[in-house]
């Protein structure tokens, strides 16, 4: 790995401006480095020209793929008026948000706490020991109707910096006084968790009221993927099978899930999903695509497929990593962190716009497709074909209130309007034909998007994503028993150990980079992980070991756990602190509690933590695990529908894990059968462990009840164990099976 030299951005074209954001490598940073303003990064050079100049901060915060981020570097920081008065009166710091989340939650949590809102680009004033007094989102540069521009606001803090400093610094004191009382989550001492039959009940019933039962989801419009919801649905459904309430949830995630495979927030030419959807029939969307959406949708997609046995779904799973491998990969075996939503038109101009890179007038379509299809009725081309299953318009597919910029006139995003069958009987041949045409028609559309200028790839590589997508990886792999994937899963990992985890102070790194010449860069000093890099990657190295048995990944996964308890573990209140509580520029140590975009850190360390005490025999863990869901108790059994991740662990817990123990030669025939009976099913409660003739392995070592557990008639055997207790050995995948789903219906009569 090489360091950053800091001899510049990714162009060599001369500028009229350049700022030392230029020496950095967050591909976000770089946009800037080329403004008229005298930008920081974050860190003490900036705090030091604060203090020694007695200047406030203008702390501006984003992400490389965030358009109105875009849009208000355009605007205001080219603008050289608007340079100047930022340069002379305030110390600028720039910040990626994706770099220092800890940074942008504080000051997130008080934007939203002043103002009512949030967003980004966030725009925060701070004094010289960065406490906020002023924050808000995006301004334009001048005033526009009853908006104040950024020169408004800058004029207006500067008199107010002069002349009313006192007032100001107190007001800022008081709200982050009330703050730090305001987001406190702690268990109080001996405190159990809640109930989770209960919080799982409220929180099935609080989606339910917000399910849109016409294209699935949650909300009419805008409409978010939140895998973590439809993960809850299905594992809610293992617990309540016979249940009106178990159907309902399996049947609100597997349609959610289709309609969404359906729809136009799903590349149907170039595989991958997109951010969200503006309109409430997954149609037209916000054309970024984030790596997290893509790790957790393709778990999500491989466990509709174990739960509905629907071929659908796995070949969503599999599309979704497609994608990944091939456009969000380096070839050190890392994850990219984005791709953007705006891009030049192939028909050339200067402007960006919204899916460009994505869209099709219905000319170029039947350009593409003008080959005549055998055996149809009357005399149809490819095209038509295509035209009829994709909703291609002539004047375009695009309704005006999904497109208010008017950058999407005359164009079609692609969304299934007929299954198949439909598409098939209309033009009279049969369904294999139409899906080999179609299937065509997307390649060779594939190819021609290929030429078209693509969008801006934010190429650092987060330890936190790359957890993710390492379980994406070995989960679908494990579950269609497909060796590439697993073998991309174990390269993912190893990326990670080499260039996300300092050995020798045993910390994991939050961020690397491509260079110039595709080598792996570090910034120096680099920046230390926070909890989610821990959690995640321990979760994807977790579901590695289950998916190839390698012990070597639960070993450093155990190691991890043990390092986060040391960082981040609050020893008072239960749960973990997002950040290093040792830092203190960073003003609230705040524990994450809602399962978003992402799943909270702490929702997923609870099932972590649970695990591990399974895989180590470490009770403490178990002890850890159920105080953190103490510390969070109010907030699940309030408003479990904002901790959906945390009452899967929840009831996990409550269920308690089954440990499926396999004994049998690693790579022969028979233990595959058996390992692939147990990844036919989706188990939300369970521990996959292999042992072989090894007495002296990690976990008979830290297991010695294993030891008993021997081949029956030497050939593979499964014993499954619940509470101390294990089943009679088996050694027929199918009847293993029947056991594993007769185990979750008696588990949940508990």
């Amino acid at each position: 790995m090489s360091m950053a030299s800091g001899d510049g951005g990714p162009s060599s074209s001369p500028h009229k401006h350049t700022n030392r954001l230029a020496n950095e490598r967050s591909p976000y940073l770089l946009q800037h480095a080329h403004n008229p303003v005298d930008w920081y990064p974050w860190g003490k050079e900036a705090f030091d020209k604060a203090k020694s100049e007695d200047k406030p901060i203008f702390l501006s915060v984003g992400y490389s793929t965030c358009h109105w981020c875009h849009v208000m570097e355009r605007e205001s920081f080219e603008d050289e008026e608007i340079g100047k008065i930022l340069s002379d009166n305030f110390v600028c710091i720039k910040l990626d948000r994706e770099e220092r989340p800890d940074v942008d939650k504080v000051y997130m949590t008080f934007v939203q706490a002043t103002s009512g809102g949030g967003g980004w680009p966030m725009s925060v004033w701070l004094t010289p020991d960065l406490r906020p007094f002023i924050g808000g989102t995006y301004f334009p540069p001048r005033d526009h109707g009853r908006r104040p521009g950024l020169i408004t606001v800058l004029t207006r803090i500067m008199e107010q910096w002069q002349n009313n400093r006192p007032a100001l610094e107190s007001n800022g004191e008081r709200i982050l006084e009330a703050l730090k009382k305001g987001t406190a989550v702690s268990a109080n001492q001996g405190e159990s968790p809640p109930l989770a039959p209960d919080v799982a009940n409220r929180c099935f019933q609080q989606l339910a009221h917000s399910y849109e039962e016409e294209y699935g989801g949650f909300r009419d419009a805008p409409k978010f993927p939140t895998p973590v919801n439809l993960m809850f649905l299905m594992s809610y459904w293992c617990v309540n099978r016979s249940t009106s309430e178990g159907i309902e949830a399996l049947q609100m995630a597997l349609h959610t899930l289709r309609m969404m495979a359906l729809g136009g927030i799903h590349d149907h030419v170039a595989q991958g999903f997109h951010r969200y959807s503006t309109d409430s029939s997954w149609h037209v969307p916000h054309f970024e695509k984030m790596l997290y959406d893509q790790a957790q949708l393709a778990v999500a997609y491989i466990t509709a497929s174990q739960v509905s046995g629907e071929h659908l779904f796995a070949d969503v799973a599999k599309d979704i990593l497609l994608y990944v491998s091939r456009d969000l990969s380096d070839e050190s075996g890392g994850f990219y962190s984005a791709e953007d939503a705006d891009s030049v038109p192939a028909s050339g101009g200067p402007e960006k716009r919204e899916g460009a890179f994505c869209v099709w007038t219905a000319s170029e379509v039947r350009e593409l497709l003008p080959d005549v299809v055998e055996g149809a009725s009357g005399s149809v081309i490819l095209a038509d074909i295509f035209i009829h299953h994709y909703g291609v318009k002539m004047q375009g597919n695009v309704n005006l209130e999904q497109d208010p910029h008017g950058e999407l006139q005359g164009q079609n995003v692609l969304i299934v309007r007929y299954s198949v069958e439909l598409t098939a009987a209309h033009f009279g041949i049969s369904v294999e034909k139409v899906n080999e045409l179609l299937a065509a028609a997307r390649a060779r559309m594939a190819e021609v998007r290929k030429s078209r200028p693509r969008p801006h790839l934010d190429s650092k590589m987060l330890a936190s994503w790359n957890g993710l997508m390492l379980s994406a990886y070995a989960r679908v792999g494990a579950v269609l028993g497909n060796k590439d994937l697993l073998e991309r899963a174990v390269q993912a990992a190893n990326f990670i150990k080499k260039h996300l985890w300092d050995a020798e102070q045993k910390i994991i790194l939050r961020s690397c980079y491509r260079g110039d010449n595709m080598e792996v860069q570090q910034i120096y000093p680099p920046i230390s992980g926070f909890l989610d890099d821990y959690a995640f990657v321990i979760c994807g190295l977790l579901d590695l070991y289950e998916a190839t048995l390698q012990t070597g990944w639960l070993q450093w996964a155990e190691e991890l756990q043990l390092r986060q308890d040391e960082l981040f573990l609050d020893d008072q209140g239960g749960g973990y602190f997002c950040s290093d509580p040792s830092d203190d520029t960073v003003l609230l140590q705040l524990k994450e509690d809602q399962d978003g975009a992402e799943p909270s850190a702490n929702s997923v360390s609870a099932s972590n933590l649970l695990r591990l005490s399974h895989y180590t025999g470490r009770q403490e863990w178990l002890l850890t695990s159920q105080r953190l869901l103490a510390a969070f108790s109010d907030r699940l059994t309030k408003v479990p529908i904002a901790l959906p991740e945390m009452v899967r662990a929840l009831m996990a817990q409550h269920y308690t894990l089954k440990q499926i123990v396999i004994c049998g030669q690693k790579d022969a025939p028979d233990t595959a059968s058996l390992l692939a009976a147990v990844n036919s099913l989706y188990l939300p409660h369970k521990v996959l462990m292999h042992i072989d003739d090894d007495s002296d392995s990690f976990l008979c070592q830290r297991l010695p009840a294993l030891s008993s557990m021997t081949q029956q008639g030497g050939v593979a055997t499964a014993y499954v164990c619940q509470d101390f207790t294990c089943s009679l050995p088996v050694t027929d995948p199918q009847e293993l099976r029947r056991l594993l789903l007769d185990g979750t219906t008696d588990a949940q009569a508990d």
